[in-house]
């Protein structure tokens, strides 16, 4: 005959309460299983707080390096546009200094404007087809401006004073 194994007379539960349905057929939980089913739910909380953790920091670091690479597309954009300033100014820095000089001065309002010097006539060549150098009016004297009262005086009256 077989013998079968003896169940313990104290009650494994650790409140110390009585038997229940559960421990007549051999289902009730042991102290052990009940400690190894919550350090497995702890175990697994913890595992997916860190991963989690682990992830948004992992965000946070693609998020930084999208940044990063804005900012230096942006400086360099920025770095381009200096040097253009910077050449430009380079360009019209030589041609302030260029037309400090009283001859070149000259020599612009003549060729550009036609102006010629007080005494002084001008020539204007022609080629004989015409199709040469345009002619070049020498300015005339701005004539005197009187003053509105002058103006007033002549609507009035018909002479100046």
């Amino acid at each position: 005959m077989q013998s079968r194994p003896r169940k313990p007379q104290f009650s494994s539960r650790p409140d110390g309460g009585g038997p229940n349905v559960t421990s007549a057929i051999g289902m009730e939980e042991t102290f052990g299983r009940s400690r190894a089913r919550r350090t497995s739910l702890f175990t697994r909380t913890i595992m997916w707080v860190t991963g989690l953790i682990c992830a948004a920091l992992l965000l946070a670091t693609f998020a930084q390096a999208w940044s990063n690479h804005h900012l230096i597309a942006q400086v360099q954009q920025e770095q381009q546009a200096l040097q253009q300033v910077r050449a430009k100014h380079s360009r019209l820095s030589q041609d302030a200094q260029h037309y400090q000089d009283p001859a070149v001065v000259e020599n612009e309002a003549r060729q550009q404007f036609g102006y010629i010097r007080p005494g002084e006539h001008a020539v204007v060549i022609i080629d004989a087809n015409n199709k040469g150098q345009q002619r070049v009016k020498p300015t005339p004297a701005p004539p005197h401006q009187q003053g509105h009262w002058q103006d007033w005086w002549k609507v009035f009256f018909g002479s100046t004073p």
